[in-house]
Formats: C-alpha cells, structure tokens, sequence
C-alpha cells in the first residue's frame, strides 16, 4: 500500500474492504491512535495530553517495548485507552515470511496477555501492521485467527523529519472527519511533531464539538 497518502484514497479502501480504515458515523467522533510505543519519554505525555481533554485513543503496541516498559502499558490501560498488537519486533510484513510474521504477533499476543489489569489477562483484537504493510496471506490469516485490522485514514507523518511541525498538525486537522482514524506515534522519533501537533489537534477538534474514542473491540 502507498504510503505517500496523508489521507488514504477510497480506491485503496476499497481494495481491501475486509481492513478497517475508518468507522462509519454521523457523529462528531474522531479515532485517534498511537503506534510504537509504550516509550517511557513520550507514552506517559501522551497520556497527560489525552486526559487534558477527555479524549480517548487506541495503542497500538510494540511487544518488545511492553515486555520493557509494562508499568507505561498499564498506564494506558488505567487511562481508560484500548490496546492493540503491533508486532512483538515491529516488523515489516512484506519482508517477512508469513509464518515468521504470524509468529511474532503471537509473540506480542502473548507478552501483552501475560500483562495484568484489575487481576485479569489484557486481551485485544485489534492488529496494525507496522507500515502498513502486510501480504493478503497474513491479512487473511489474522482474519481468521479473529483479528480486526486496522488501518487508517489520516496519517500525520509525524516520524518525517522532512516536514515542518505546522505541516503534521495540518496534515490532521485539514483531512479529518467524522470518523477518521487518525495515525500519531508515541516514539522517539515522531516526539517533535507529535508533541506539538496533538494538543493542537485536540483544541480544535474540540472546539467544534468533536470527542475522540478508542476503536470498538
């Protein structure tokens, strides 16, 4: 899938009906989500930011980085924030063999489940390929192992060092609407712009009447 896309095409959505690229609704609701984390120097920020406006989003973790940093991935869920899996070694799905791949997402199922939140085991079905990017023969595993995948419909390109911190927030608040699933990463790399575009996407959004929810399990 291009990757050059702020927002997503619909001839690409309709590529591939079976991948979620937003949520049908006539509602002022916009779906936030965060890739790569938990990282200790960006993930807990994001939460304070989030909070700041009762705003609630999706985490698409890294495996690894939970086994590293459990107590941030605890956090988000104590926020009241939904999880999802992104691989345990964010890997890129087309380089990848497809038992190799199904591996590590049940490398990072496992690692996540083994995390304990009120007494119980975390669960999620949600999975975003790290990219972007996965063969129809993973898409059609994950999906009949119960896996929702989730894509996008806004992406910031916060992580590009080649855009300015104006151009990422208006990359968001120019192309999203009601039910946009709109791509952040809570990492090092994506922390210039992130941290200066989230709270201003937050304002404005808000501003107009709008909340932002987690992506329904």
């Amino acid at each position: 899938m291009p990757t050059s896309f702020v927002k997503i095409p619909v001839v690409i959505k309709k590529m591939f009906p079976n991948y979620v690229w937003d949520v049908s609704t006539t509602e002022k609701i916009i779906y936030l989500t965060f890739d790569d984390g938990p990282t200790p120097e960006i993930t807990n920020w994001t939460l304070d930011t989030l909070k700041a406006y009762n705003a609630k989003a999706t985490f698409f973790c890294i495996g690894n980085n939970v086994e590293k940093h459990p107590e941030i991935f605890l956090n988000i869920l104590k926020e009241g924030h939904a999880i999802g899996n992104h691989t345990h070694n964010h890997l890129k799905g087309w380089k990848t063999a497809t038992a190799d791949y199904l591996q590590n997402i049940k490398q990072a199922q496992t690692t996540i489940a083994e995390q304990k939140f009120e007494d119980k085991s975390v669960t999620t079905n949600l999975f975003r390929p790290p990219y972007g990017k996965l063969k129809p023969k993973q898409g059609k595993n994950l999906l009949a192992l119960g896996y929702k995948i989730i894509m996008w419909d806004i992406i910031s390109f916060d992580w590009d060092k080649d855009i300015t911190e104006e151009q990422c927030l208006e990359n968001v608040i120019s192309k999203a609407v009601n039910g946009s699933v709109v791509v952040f990463h809570d990492s090092l790399k994506a922390a210039r712009n992130m941290q200066y575009a989230l709270p201003k996407v937050l304002k404005h959004f808000t501003d107009k009447g709008y909340r932002f929810e987690a992506i329904p399990h």
